[in-house]
Protein backbone atom coordinates (compact mmCIF):
# COMPACT_ATOMS: atom_id res chain seq x y z
CA UNK A 1 0.00 0.00 0.00
CA UNK A 2 2.83 2.40 0.86
CA UNK A 3 4.53 1.80 -2.48
CA UNK A 4 1.25 2.44 -4.31
CA UNK A 5 0.77 5.75 -2.52
CA UNK A 6 4.30 6.86 -3.37
CA UNK A 7 3.84 5.81 -7.01
CA UNK A 8 0.56 7.74 -7.28
CA UNK A 9 2.19 10.80 -5.74
CA UNK A 10 5.20 10.70 -8.07
CA UNK A 11 2.93 10.12 -11.08
CA UNK A 12 0.81 13.16 -10.21
CA UNK A 13 3.91 15.32 -9.78
CA UNK A 14 5.27 14.06 -13.11
CA UNK A 15 2.03 14.99 -14.89
CA UNK A 16 2.08 18.63 -13.72
CA UNK A 17 5.86 19.09 -13.73
CA UNK A 18 6.16 20.32 -17.31
CA UNK A 19 3.03 22.48 -17.70
CA UNK A 20 3.19 24.01 -14.23
CA UNK A 21 6.95 24.59 -14.38
CA UNK A 22 6.70 26.27 -17.78
CA UNK A 23 3.74 28.33 -16.59
CA UNK A 24 5.76 29.68 -13.66
CA UNK A 25 8.58 30.55 -16.06
CA UNK A 26 6.09 32.57 -18.13
CA UNK A 27 4.82 34.30 -14.99
CA UNK A 28 8.26 35.66 -14.18
CA UNK A 29 9.16 36.64 -17.76
CA UNK A 30 5.82 38.17 -18.87
CA UNK A 31 6.19 41.74 -20.12
CA UNK A 32 2.64 42.81 -19.26
CA UNK A 33 0.99 43.22 -15.88
CA UNK A 34 -2.52 42.25 -14.89
CA UNK A 35 -4.90 45.06 -14.00
CA UNK A 36 -5.04 44.03 -10.36
CA UNK A 37 -1.23 43.99 -10.25
CA UNK A 38 -1.10 47.55 -11.61
CA UNK A 39 -3.45 48.62 -8.83
CA UNK A 40 -1.13 47.05 -6.25
CA UNK A 41 1.91 48.83 -7.74
CA UNK A 42 0.07 52.15 -7.80
CA UNK A 43 -1.03 51.84 -4.18
CA UNK A 44 2.47 50.84 -3.09
CA UNK A 45 4.16 53.54 -5.16
CA UNK A 46 6.21 50.96 -7.06
CA UNK A 47 7.76 51.46 -10.49
CA UNK A 48 7.14 48.04 -11.99
CA UNK A 49 9.38 48.75 -14.98
CA UNK A 50 12.52 49.37 -12.89
CA UNK A 51 14.98 46.51 -12.57
CA UNK A 52 17.01 46.36 -9.39
CA UNK A 53 20.57 45.47 -8.51
CA UNK A 54 20.99 42.94 -5.74
CA UNK A 55 21.27 45.62 -3.06
CA UNK A 56 17.95 47.20 -4.04
CA UNK A 57 16.30 43.79 -4.31
CA UNK A 58 17.60 42.86 -0.85
CA UNK A 59 16.38 46.13 0.67
CA UNK A 60 12.92 45.52 -0.77
CA UNK A 61 12.73 41.93 0.53
CA UNK A 62 14.09 42.79 3.98
CA UNK A 63 12.04 45.95 4.35
CA UNK A 64 8.84 44.19 3.28
CA UNK A 65 9.53 41.28 5.64
CA UNK A 66 10.32 43.34 8.70
CA UNK A 67 7.29 45.59 8.20
CA UNK A 68 5.25 42.39 7.95
CA UNK A 69 6.69 41.19 11.27
CA UNK A 70 5.73 44.47 12.95
CA UNK A 71 2.18 44.40 11.56
CA UNK A 72 1.58 40.77 12.47
CA UNK A 73 2.93 41.39 15.98
CA UNK A 74 0.58 44.35 16.37
CA UNK A 75 -2.43 42.31 15.19
CA UNK A 76 -1.80 39.69 17.86
CA UNK A 77 -1.33 42.24 20.62
CA UNK A 78 -4.51 44.05 19.55
CA UNK A 79 -6.56 40.89 19.04
CA UNK A 80 -9.39 41.98 21.42
CA UNK A 81 -10.11 44.90 19.05
CA UNK A 82 -10.33 42.74 15.93
CA UNK A 83 -13.43 40.98 14.60
CA UNK A 84 -13.97 37.26 15.17
CA UNK A 85 -11.77 37.28 18.28
CA UNK A 86 -14.31 35.16 20.27
CA UNK A 87 -13.26 36.85 23.49
CA UNK A 88 -9.66 35.71 23.22
CA UNK A 89 -7.23 38.21 24.69
CA UNK A 90 -4.01 39.75 23.50
CA UNK A 91 -1.22 37.27 22.76
CA UNK A 92 1.67 37.65 25.28
CA UNK A 93 4.58 39.75 23.92
CA UNK A 94 7.24 37.05 23.54
CA UNK A 95 4.75 34.62 22.02
CA UNK A 96 3.42 37.27 19.63
CA UNK A 97 6.96 38.13 18.53
CA UNK A 98 7.82 34.46 18.02
CA UNK A 99 4.67 33.89 15.96
CA UNK A 100 5.18 37.02 13.85
CA UNK A 101 8.76 36.04 13.04
CA UNK A 102 7.69 32.46 12.45
CA UNK A 103 5.02 33.19 9.84
CA UNK A 104 6.95 35.93 8.01
CA UNK A 105 10.00 33.65 7.68
CA UNK A 106 7.85 30.82 6.25
CA UNK A 107 8.59 28.75 9.40
CA UNK A 108 5.09 28.70 10.92
CA UNK A 109 6.27 27.31 14.25
CA UNK A 110 3.54 27.61 16.91
CA UNK A 111 4.27 27.11 20.61
CA UNK A 112 0.62 27.29 21.68
CA UNK A 113 -2.78 25.73 20.99
CA UNK A 114 -4.03 27.84 18.04
CA UNK A 115 -7.75 27.25 18.57
CA UNK A 116 -7.46 28.49 22.17
CA UNK A 117 -5.15 31.47 21.65
CA UNK A 118 -6.13 32.98 18.29
CA UNK A 119 -9.47 34.03 16.86
CA UNK A 120 -10.38 33.74 13.21
CA UNK A 121 -9.56 37.42 12.59
CA UNK A 122 -5.85 37.05 13.34
CA UNK A 123 -5.77 33.61 11.71
CA UNK A 124 -7.20 34.82 8.41
CA UNK A 125 -6.00 38.43 8.12
CA UNK A 126 -2.64 37.80 9.76
CA UNK A 127 -1.29 34.26 9.55
CA UNK A 128 -2.94 33.23 6.29
CA UNK A 129 -1.86 36.41 4.52
CA UNK A 130 1.72 35.69 5.53
CA UNK A 131 1.34 32.14 4.22
CA UNK A 132 0.98 33.73 0.78
CA UNK A 133 3.55 36.48 1.17
CA UNK A 134 6.36 34.46 2.78
CA UNK A 135 6.09 31.80 0.07
CA UNK A 136 6.09 34.52 -2.60
CA UNK A 137 9.26 36.02 -1.13
CA UNK A 138 11.07 32.67 -1.28
CA UNK A 139 10.02 32.14 -4.89
CA UNK A 140 11.09 35.67 -5.80
CA UNK A 141 14.58 35.17 -4.37
CA UNK A 142 14.95 31.90 -6.28
CA UNK A 143 13.99 33.57 -9.55
CA UNK A 144 16.38 36.44 -8.83
CA UNK A 145 19.23 33.94 -8.47
CA UNK A 146 18.28 32.31 -11.77
CA UNK A 147 18.40 35.75 -13.42
CA UNK A 148 21.91 36.07 -12.05
CA UNK A 149 22.92 33.04 -14.10
CA UNK A 150 21.12 34.27 -17.23
CA UNK A 151 22.27 37.90 -16.95
CA UNK A 152 25.06 39.14 -19.14
CA UNK A 153 26.88 41.94 -17.41
CA UNK A 154 24.08 44.33 -16.39
CA UNK A 155 24.05 43.41 -12.70
CA UNK A 156 20.24 43.63 -12.69
CA UNK A 157 18.21 40.75 -11.22
CA UNK A 158 14.62 41.93 -11.65
CA UNK A 159 12.09 43.74 -9.49
CA UNK A 160 11.28 42.27 -6.07
CA UNK A 161 7.86 43.94 -5.86
CA UNK A 162 6.81 42.56 -9.23
CA UNK A 163 8.10 39.07 -8.46
CA UNK A 164 6.33 38.90 -5.09
CA UNK A 165 3.07 40.27 -6.48
CA UNK A 166 2.98 37.94 -9.47
CA UNK A 167 3.70 34.90 -7.32
CA UNK A 168 0.61 35.73 -5.27
CA UNK A 169 -1.79 36.76 -8.03
CA UNK A 170 -0.83 34.26 -10.73
CA UNK A 171 0.37 31.17 -8.83
CA UNK A 172 -0.48 30.94 -5.15
CA UNK A 173 -3.97 32.47 -5.08
CA UNK A 174 -5.51 30.60 -8.04
CA UNK A 175 -4.00 27.21 -7.20
CA UNK A 176 -4.87 27.42 -3.51
CA UNK A 177 -8.44 28.50 -4.35
CA UNK A 178 -8.96 25.40 -6.49
CA UNK A 179 -7.26 23.20 -3.89
CA UNK A 180 -9.51 24.58 -1.13
CA UNK A 181 -12.63 23.69 -3.10
CA UNK A 182 -11.36 20.15 -3.64
CA UNK A 183 -10.50 19.82 0.05
CA UNK A 184 -14.02 20.89 1.04
CA UNK A 185 -15.39 18.25 -1.33
CA UNK A 186 -13.18 15.68 0.42
CA UNK A 187 -14.60 16.60 3.83
CA UNK A 188 -12.25 19.30 5.16
CA UNK A 189 -14.18 21.75 7.36
CA UNK A 190 -14.91 25.34 6.30
CA UNK A 191 -16.73 27.46 8.87
CA UNK A 192 -16.52 30.85 10.57
CA UNK A 193 -18.09 29.47 13.73
CA UNK A 194 -15.81 29.22 16.80
CA UNK A 195 -16.84 25.61 17.39
CA UNK A 196 -19.52 22.96 17.35
CA UNK A 197 -21.35 21.70 20.41
CA UNK A 198 -21.33 17.91 20.45
CA UNK A 199 -22.20 15.18 22.91
CA UNK A 200 -19.37 12.72 23.46
CA UNK A 201 -19.56 9.00 24.05
CA UNK A 202 -19.40 9.76 27.76
CA UNK A 203 -22.67 11.68 27.48
CA UNK A 204 -20.99 14.98 28.30
CA UNK A 205 -21.20 18.15 26.16
CA UNK A 206 -18.01 19.16 24.38
CA UNK A 207 -16.99 21.98 22.07
CA UNK A 208 -15.33 20.82 18.87
CA UNK A 209 -13.14 23.63 17.53
CA UNK A 210 -13.61 24.56 13.91
CA UNK A 211 -12.48 27.30 11.53
CA UNK A 212 -12.24 28.13 7.81
CA UNK A 213 -9.81 25.22 7.63
CA UNK A 214 -9.92 24.23 3.96
CA UNK A 215 -8.83 27.63 2.64
CA UNK A 216 -5.97 27.86 5.12
CA UNK A 217 -4.98 24.22 4.72
CA UNK A 218 -4.59 24.74 0.96
CA UNK A 219 -2.10 27.62 1.14
CA UNK A 220 -0.46 26.13 4.22
CA UNK A 221 0.64 23.15 2.10
CA UNK A 222 1.03 24.86 -1.29
CA UNK A 223 3.29 27.56 0.12
CA UNK A 224 5.30 25.00 2.15
CA UNK A 225 4.25 26.92 5.24
CA UNK A 226 3.04 24.49 7.90
CA UNK A 227 1.41 25.64 11.10
CA UNK A 228 -2.34 25.37 11.27
CA UNK A 229 -5.55 26.51 12.83
CA UNK A 230 -5.87 23.37 14.97
CA UNK A 231 -3.32 22.05 17.43
CA UNK A 232 -3.47 18.53 16.01
CA UNK A 233 -2.49 20.04 12.67
CA UNK A 234 -2.99 17.83 9.61
CA UNK A 235 -3.65 14.82 11.85
CA UNK A 236 -7.01 16.37 12.80
CA UNK A 237 -9.96 14.77 10.98
CA UNK A 238 -11.41 18.20 10.19
CA UNK A 239 -8.16 19.15 8.45
CA UNK A 240 -7.31 15.82 6.87
CA UNK A 241 -10.25 13.40 6.96
CA UNK A 242 -8.91 10.48 4.94
CA UNK A 243 -6.49 8.93 2.47
CA UNK A 244 -7.53 11.06 -0.51
CA UNK A 245 -7.14 14.36 1.34
CA UNK A 246 -3.86 13.15 2.80
CA UNK A 247 -2.40 12.37 -0.62
CA UNK A 248 -3.65 15.67 -2.06
CA UNK A 249 -2.08 17.67 0.76
CA UNK A 250 1.28 15.92 0.29
CA UNK A 251 1.01 16.68 -3.44
CA UNK A 252 0.39 20.36 -2.67
CA UNK A 253 3.43 20.71 -0.46
CA UNK A 254 5.68 19.11 -3.10
CA UNK A 255 4.30 20.57 -6.33
CA UNK A 256 5.96 24.02 -6.34
CA UNK A 257 9.47 22.89 -5.26
CA UNK A 258 9.41 20.03 -7.78
CA UNK A 259 8.04 22.13 -10.64
CA UNK A 260 10.48 24.97 -10.00
CA UNK A 261 13.26 22.74 -11.33
CA UNK A 262 11.46 22.81 -14.69
CA UNK A 263 11.09 26.59 -14.34
CA UNK A 264 14.83 26.82 -13.73
CA UNK A 265 15.69 24.73 -16.78
CA UNK A 266 13.33 26.78 -18.96
CA UNK A 267 14.69 30.12 -17.77
CA UNK A 268 18.36 29.17 -18.28
CA UNK A 269 17.59 27.75 -21.72
CA UNK A 270 18.66 24.19 -20.96
CA UNK A 271 16.04 21.98 -19.36
CA UNK A 272 18.61 19.27 -18.72
CA UNK A 273 19.99 21.52 -15.97
CA UNK A 274 16.66 21.33 -14.21
CA UNK A 275 16.51 17.58 -14.73
CA UNK A 276 19.86 17.19 -12.97
CA UNK A 277 18.65 19.13 -9.92
CA UNK A 278 15.39 17.20 -9.87
CA UNK A 279 17.27 13.90 -10.03
CA UNK A 280 19.31 14.83 -6.96
CA UNK A 281 16.24 16.04 -5.07
CA UNK A 282 14.24 12.95 -5.98
CA UNK A 283 17.02 10.54 -5.08
CA UNK A 284 17.51 12.12 -1.66
CA UNK A 285 13.76 12.14 -1.01
CA UNK A 286 13.42 8.48 -2.02
CA UNK A 287 16.40 7.46 0.12
CA UNK A 288 15.02 9.23 3.20
CA UNK A 289 11.60 7.71 2.55
CA UNK A 290 13.02 4.18 2.30
CA UNK A 291 15.10 4.48 5.49
CA UNK A 292 12.28 6.02 7.52
CA UNK A 293 9.73 3.49 6.28
CA UNK A 294 12.07 0.60 7.16
CA UNK A 295 12.75 2.07 10.61
CA UNK A 296 9.05 2.47 11.41
CA UNK A 297 8.15 -1.03 10.23
CA UNK A 298 11.12 -2.63 12.03
CA UNK A 299 11.03 -1.01 15.49
CA UNK A 300 13.36 -1.97 18.32
CA UNK A 301 11.37 -0.82 21.34
CA UNK A 302 9.57 -3.43 23.51
CA UNK A 303 6.12 -1.83 23.10
CA UNK A 304 6.51 -1.48 19.34
CA UNK A 305 7.84 -5.02 19.03
CA UNK A 306 4.84 -6.34 20.92
CA UNK A 307 2.50 -4.40 18.64
CA UNK A 308 4.35 -5.49 15.51
CA UNK A 309 5.01 -1.93 14.27
CA UNK A 310 5.64 1.60 15.54
CA UNK A 311 2.05 2.88 15.52
CA UNK A 312 2.39 5.11 18.59
CA UNK A 313 1.63 8.71 17.66
CA UNK A 314 0.20 7.81 14.24
CA UNK A 315 -3.39 8.04 13.07
CA UNK A 316 -4.93 4.64 12.38
CA UNK A 317 -6.71 6.03 9.33
CA UNK A 318 -3.30 6.75 7.75
CA UNK A 319 -1.09 4.03 9.20
CA UNK A 320 2.68 3.87 8.97
CA UNK A 321 2.97 4.23 5.19
CA UNK A 322 1.06 7.49 4.81
CA UNK A 323 2.57 8.89 8.02
CA UNK A 324 6.11 8.25 6.82
CA UNK A 325 5.36 9.60 3.34
CA UNK A 326 4.08 12.80 4.92
CA UNK A 327 6.92 13.09 7.45
CA UNK A 328 9.70 12.79 4.86
CA UNK A 329 7.94 15.16 2.48
CA UNK A 330 7.18 17.82 5.09
CA UNK A 331 10.70 17.86 6.58
CA UNK A 332 12.19 17.86 3.08
CA UNK A 333 10.17 20.90 2.00
CA UNK A 334 10.30 23.29 4.98
CA UNK A 335 6.55 22.81 5.35
CA UNK A 336 6.30 21.71 8.98
CA UNK A 337 2.74 20.40 8.75
CA UNK A 338 2.41 16.96 10.33
CA UNK A 339 -0.09 14.11 10.27
CA UNK A 340 1.73 12.10 12.95
CA UNK A 341 3.76 12.78 16.09
CA UNK A 342 7.42 12.81 15.04
CA UNK A 343 8.43 12.51 18.70
CA UNK A 344 6.97 8.98 18.65
CA UNK A 345 8.98 7.84 15.63
CA UNK A 346 11.72 5.30 16.29
CA UNK A 347 15.23 6.54 16.96
CA UNK A 348 16.29 5.87 13.36
CA UNK A 349 13.03 7.11 11.85
CA UNK A 350 13.05 10.33 13.86
CA UNK A 351 16.75 10.80 13.16
CA UNK A 352 16.18 10.44 9.42
CA UNK A 353 13.45 13.09 9.22
CA UNK A 354 15.68 15.31 11.36
CA UNK A 355 18.61 14.76 8.98
CA UNK A 356 16.32 15.60 6.05
CA UNK A 357 16.07 19.09 7.54
CA UNK A 358 19.73 19.31 8.45
CA UNK A 359 20.95 18.78 4.87
CA UNK A 360 19.29 22.09 4.10
CA UNK A 361 15.80 20.96 3.09
CA UNK A 362 16.67 20.49 -0.57
CA UNK A 363 14.79 17.23 -1.04
CA UNK A 364 13.05 19.00 -2.73
CA UNK A 365 12.99 22.06 -0.45
CA UNK A 366 10.54 24.86 0.22
CA UNK A 367 8.73 27.18 -2.17
CA UNK A 368 11.70 28.92 -3.74
CA UNK A 369 14.08 28.17 -0.87
CA UNK A 370 14.59 24.63 -2.13
CA UNK A 371 15.71 25.84 -5.56
CA UNK A 372 18.06 28.55 -4.34
CA UNK A 373 19.34 26.22 -1.61
CA UNK A 374 20.36 23.48 -4.02
CA UNK A 375 21.81 26.03 -6.48
CA UNK A 376 24.03 27.31 -3.67
CA UNK A 377 25.22 23.75 -3.06
CA UNK A 378 25.70 23.32 -6.81
CA UNK A 379 28.04 26.31 -6.77
CA UNK A 380 29.98 24.72 -3.90
CA UNK A 381 30.08 21.36 -5.71
CA UNK A 382 31.42 22.96 -8.90
CA UNK A 383 34.00 24.85 -6.84
CA UNK A 384 35.17 21.61 -5.23
CA UNK A 385 35.40 19.98 -8.66
CA UNK A 386 37.50 22.90 -9.88
CA UNK A 387 39.89 22.41 -6.97
CA UNK A 388 40.27 18.75 -7.89
CA UNK A 389 41.31 19.45 -11.48
CA UNK A 390 43.03 22.77 -10.91
CA UNK A 391 40.67 24.87 -13.04
CA UNK A 392 38.60 27.97 -12.41
CA UNK A 393 35.12 26.63 -11.71
CA UNK A 394 32.26 27.50 -14.05
CA UNK A 395 28.52 26.93 -13.74
CA UNK A 396 25.96 27.75 -16.42
CA UNK A 397 28.47 29.80 -18.35
CA UNK A 398 29.57 31.92 -15.39
CA UNK A 399 33.00 31.76 -13.83
CA UNK A 400 32.88 31.39 -10.06
CA UNK A 401 35.36 33.56 -8.24
CA UNK A 402 36.04 34.46 -4.63
CA UNK A 403 32.96 36.64 -4.28
CA UNK A 404 30.59 33.98 -5.59
CA UNK A 405 32.04 31.18 -3.49
CA UNK A 406 32.07 33.39 -0.38
CA UNK A 407 28.38 34.20 -0.85
CA UNK A 408 27.57 30.52 -1.33
CA UNK A 409 29.54 29.58 1.79
CA UNK A 410 27.77 32.25 3.88
CA UNK A 411 24.40 30.93 2.73
CA UNK A 412 25.33 27.33 3.51
CA UNK A 413 26.80 28.11 6.96
CA UNK A 414 23.99 30.29 8.33
CA UNK A 415 21.63 27.46 9.22
CA UNK A 416 24.21 25.19 10.93
CA UNK A 417 25.41 28.15 12.99
CA UNK A 418 21.89 28.92 14.21
CA UNK A 419 21.08 25.26 14.92
CA UNK A 420 24.25 24.26 16.74
CA UNK A 421 24.69 27.45 18.76
CA UNK A 422 21.03 27.44 19.77
CA UNK A 423 21.05 23.78 20.76
CA UNK A 424 24.30 24.11 22.69
CA UNK A 425 23.08 27.17 24.59
CA UNK A 426 19.75 25.52 25.41
CA UNK A 427 21.40 22.37 26.75
CA UNK A 428 23.82 24.43 28.84
CA UNK A 429 21.06 26.16 30.80
CA UNK A 430 19.62 24.20 33.77
CA UNK A 431 16.24 25.90 33.51
CA UNK A 432 16.00 24.92 29.87
CA UNK A 433 16.83 21.29 30.56
CA UNK A 434 13.97 21.24 33.07
CA UNK A 435 11.58 22.03 30.19
CA UNK A 436 12.31 18.61 28.69
CA UNK A 437 9.81 15.85 29.21
CA UNK A 438 12.50 13.31 28.29
CA UNK A 439 16.11 12.97 29.38
CA UNK A 440 19.14 11.41 27.74
CA UNK A 441 19.53 10.99 23.99
CA UNK A 442 15.86 11.56 23.23
CA UNK A 443 15.82 14.81 25.20
CA UNK A 444 18.78 16.09 23.16
CA UNK A 445 16.98 15.04 19.97
CA UNK A 446 13.96 17.12 20.98
CA UNK A 447 16.03 20.28 21.47
CA UNK A 448 18.12 19.65 18.33
CA UNK A 449 14.94 19.10 16.33
CA UNK A 450 13.42 22.35 17.64
CA UNK A 451 16.40 24.45 16.54
CA UNK A 452 16.75 22.50 13.27
CA UNK A 453 13.09 23.23 12.58
CA UNK A 454 13.55 26.93 13.38
CA UNK A 455 16.89 27.37 11.62
CA UNK A 456 15.61 25.65 8.49
CA UNK A 457 12.28 27.55 8.61
CA UNK A 458 10.42 24.24 8.80
CA UNK A 459 8.10 24.67 11.77
CA UNK A 460 7.42 21.05 12.68
CA UNK A 461 8.11 19.92 16.24
CA UNK A 462 9.43 16.76 17.85
CA UNK A 463 7.15 17.56 20.82
CA UNK A 464 8.08 16.55 24.34
CA UNK A 465 9.62 20.02 24.74
CA UNK A 466 7.88 22.89 26.54
CA UNK A 467 8.89 25.78 24.29
CA UNK A 468 6.72 28.52 25.80
CA UNK A 469 9.40 30.03 28.06
CA UNK A 470 10.79 33.47 27.08
CA UNK A 471 14.16 31.84 26.34
CA UNK A 472 12.79 29.47 23.73
CA UNK A 473 10.45 32.09 22.27
CA UNK A 474 13.34 34.50 21.67
CA UNK A 475 16.08 31.95 20.89
CA UNK A 476 13.96 30.16 18.30
CA UNK A 477 12.94 33.52 16.81
CA UNK A 478 16.61 34.43 16.36
CA UNK A 479 17.25 31.06 14.73
CA UNK A 480 14.33 31.64 12.34
CA UNK A 481 15.55 35.11 11.40
CA UNK A 482 19.11 33.93 10.90
CA UNK A 483 18.08 30.83 8.96
CA UNK A 484 15.86 32.88 6.63
CA UNK A 485 17.47 36.24 5.99
CA UNK A 486 21.22 35.53 6.11
CA UNK A 487 20.86 32.99 3.25
CA UNK A 488 18.56 35.37 1.36
CA UNK A 489 21.09 38.20 1.58
CA UNK A 490 23.91 35.85 0.57
CA UNK A 491 21.88 34.41 -2.33
CA UNK A 492 20.99 37.87 -3.63
CA UNK A 493 24.64 38.91 -3.34
CA UNK A 494 25.53 35.80 -5.35
CA UNK A 495 22.84 36.67 -7.91
CA UNK A 496 24.14 40.22 -8.29
CA UNK A 497 27.72 39.08 -8.69
CA UNK A 498 26.76 36.51 -11.31
CA UNK A 499 24.58 39.01 -13.18
CA UNK A 500 27.58 41.34 -13.42
CA UNK A 501 29.67 38.70 -15.15
CA UNK A 502 29.69 38.03 -18.88
CA UNK A 503 28.83 34.53 -20.01
CA UNK A 504 31.80 32.47 -21.18
CA UNK A 505 31.63 29.69 -23.78
CA UNK A 506 32.04 26.10 -22.64
CA UNK A 507 35.43 24.52 -23.33
CA UNK A 508 36.86 21.03 -23.17
CA UNK A 509 37.74 21.66 -19.53
CA UNK A 510 34.26 22.76 -18.50
CA UNK A 511 32.53 20.36 -16.10
CA UNK A 512 29.25 19.14 -17.67
CA UNK A 513 26.43 19.90 -15.25
CA UNK A 514 23.63 17.91 -16.85
CA UNK A 515 24.68 14.29 -16.49
CA UNK A 516 25.01 11.59 -13.83
CA UNK A 517 28.55 12.68 -12.91
CA UNK A 518 27.43 16.13 -11.83
CA UNK A 519 24.28 14.78 -10.17
CA UNK A 520 26.42 12.37 -8.14
CA UNK A 521 28.84 15.15 -7.23
CA UNK A 522 26.02 17.45 -6.14
CA UNK A 523 24.20 14.75 -4.17
CA UNK A 524 27.44 13.76 -2.46
CA UNK A 525 28.14 17.38 -1.57
CA UNK A 526 24.68 17.78 -0.01
CA UNK A 527 25.03 14.67 2.13
CA UNK A 528 28.70 15.22 2.99
CA UNK A 529 28.23 18.83 4.10
CA UNK A 530 25.26 17.83 6.28
CA UNK A 531 27.04 14.82 7.76
CA UNK A 532 30.29 16.63 8.54
CA UNK A 533 28.39 19.45 10.19
CA UNK A 534 25.88 17.54 12.28
CA UNK A 535 27.20 14.00 12.77
CA UNK A 536 28.54 14.66 16.31
CA UNK A 537 25.19 16.07 17.45
CA UNK A 538 23.26 13.29 15.74
CA UNK A 539 25.54 10.69 17.35
CA UNK A 540 24.62 11.97 20.81
CA UNK A 541 20.90 12.10 20.00
CA UNK A 542 18.98 9.96 17.49
CA UNK A 543 21.87 7.65 16.58
CA UNK A 544 22.52 6.80 20.24
CA UNK A 545 18.80 6.23 20.75
CA UNK A 546 18.56 4.00 17.67
CA UNK A 547 21.46 1.85 18.89
CA UNK A 548 20.18 1.57 22.46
Amino acid sequence: MGVLQAVLLVAALAVVHKPFGDYMARVYTAETDWRVEKVVYRLAGVDASAHQRWTGYARAVLGFSFVSIALLYAMQRLQPLLPLNFGRGAVPPSMAFNTAVSFVTNTNWQSYVPEEVLGHGVQMAGLTVQNFLSAAVGMAVAVALVRGFTGNGSGRIGNAWVDITRACTRILLPVSAVAAIVLVALGVAMSLAPGLQVTGLDGQAHTLATAPIASQEAIKELGTNGGGVLNANSAHPLSNPGGASNLLEIFLLLVIPVSLTRTFGTLVGDRRQGHALLAVMGTLWAAMLAVTWWAETHPNGPAALAAGAAMEGKETRFGIDASVLWAVSTTGTSTGAVNAMHDSFTGLGGGTVLFTMLIGEVAPGGAGSGLYGILVLAVIAVFLAGLMVGRTPEYLGKKLGRREVTAAALSALAMPTAVLLGTGLAMALPATREALNNTGAHGLSEVLYAFASAGNNNGSAFAGLTATSPFFQIALSIAMLMGRFVPIIAVLMLAGSLASRQRVPATAGTLPTTGPLFAGLLGGTVVLVGALTFLPALALGPIAEALS
